[in-house]
């Protein structure tokens, strides 16, 4: 076949050293960590990183329609990789900040724009963005390496100031977990926990043959707009009580918090916060004698007092996976009013 001997006379041109710059490396071996180098333009992209490249132009282009950028727009964009959706998005804003980890592609985005009059609306932060303080920008457009997605989402959602929205591509089942409503099989930590923080909206599915070199993964666009004011909740209190509901959404309340882990944690809280409490008055006053366990009896048990609080709430036989945001803080203020805290 034609691409067969095409190919054979590359690999002769490299083995002759005769092979334009880059072409020697398409034909380079897998590297040890087991990731997949494939190369496209000169460029050797590691899957294993999650790099594949948006190519098709339509695709781009309706990602840019539905972010409904403005000019006075200041972008930020995660993983730009070749550039192909920034020079899109620098012809229509003000501003856009690409983060980029790869050197080489950080030098190829650079060459795209170089000498042109895209050039100074575009800053280039090299670097991990997980490890990195998030710049000011209106609205976040990215096609993002997959294995970032839920750790990026929330770095984003906890940010302030508040930015207008953000129109992110991950895979297919992440996307649909993050808009799952309760009693579907999708329901999860994650959404409960997005959803409490953001409107989220899937906007549309992207094929993997959209992508250079083509993931293993069907992929989604998703639009996630942060809710401004929050919710007045202790974030960090409210995913401590779903993360143990979640550990098994089928048991009820009931048997999720019989753990002998829960009660641990929930009992060491507990004393915590009586002790805070009595140090408004007895600890001023004697210093030396006030410790945890003051006013606590000693046949005290946390597990009767929870499962106390499960059923003057009337979630004792209920399931996280069938239970709303309202459910949860509802819970969380049974709880709370109690003395029993999750952070």
């Amino acid at each position: 076949p034609r691409s067969a001997t095409a190919a054979g006379r590359a690999a002769q041109a490299v083995s002759a050293g005769r092979a334009r710059p880059g072409v020697r490396a398409a034909f380079r071996e897998p590297s040890a960590r087991g990731d997949t180098p494939v190369s496209a333009l000169g460029i050797l992209f590691n899957t294993g990183a999650g790099q594949h490249i948006l190519k098709n132009p339509l695709v781009v282009n309706s990602i840019i329609e539905k972010a409904a950028l403005r000019r006075t727009d200041v972008i930020l964009e995660v993983g730009p990789g070749t550039g192909n959706l920034t020079v899109k998005m620098l012809e229509k804003v003000k501003k856009v900040i690409a983060c980029e980890i790869d050197p080489r592609l950080v030098g190829e985005l650079q060459k795209r724009v170089q000498g042109t009059c895209l050039a100074n609306k575009l800053e280039i932060k090299v670097g991990d963005i997980l490890k990195s303080d998030l710049p000011f920008f209106d609205a976040c457009v990215a096609n993002l390496p997959y294995q970032i997605s839920s750790p990026f989402v929330f770095k984003l959602l906890l940010h302030r100031p508040f930015f207008r929205c953000a129109i992110l591509m991950f895979q297919r089942e992440f996307a649909l977990r993050l808009v799952a409503k309760p009693d579907t099989k999708l329901y999860c930590r994650l959404s409960i926990n997005t959803q409490l923080l953001a409107r989220v909206d899937h906007l549309m599915k992207v094929g993997k043959n959209n992508f250079r070199p083509p993931p293993k993964v069907e992929s989604s666009v998703v639009r996630i707009e942060p809710k401004n004011p929050p919710p007045p909740i202790n974030f960090q209190e409210w995913d401590g009580l779903v993360r143990i509901a979640f550990v098994r959404k089928n048991k009820t309340l009931s048997a999720a918090f019989k753990s002998s882990a829960v009660e641990q944690l929930l009992d060491h809280n507990y004393r915590i916060h009586c002790s805070l409490h009595n140090t408004v008055s007895s600890f001023l006053i004697y210093p030396v004698y006030c410790d945890l366990h003051t006013e606590i009896p000693e046949n005290f048990k946390i597990g009767e007092k929870i499962q106390t609080v499960l059923k003057d709430t009337g979630y004792s036989e209920k399931r996280a996976r069938s239970m709303d945001i309202d459910d949860f803080i509802r819970l969380l203020h049974g709880f709370n009013s109690e003395g029993i805290h999750f952070s």
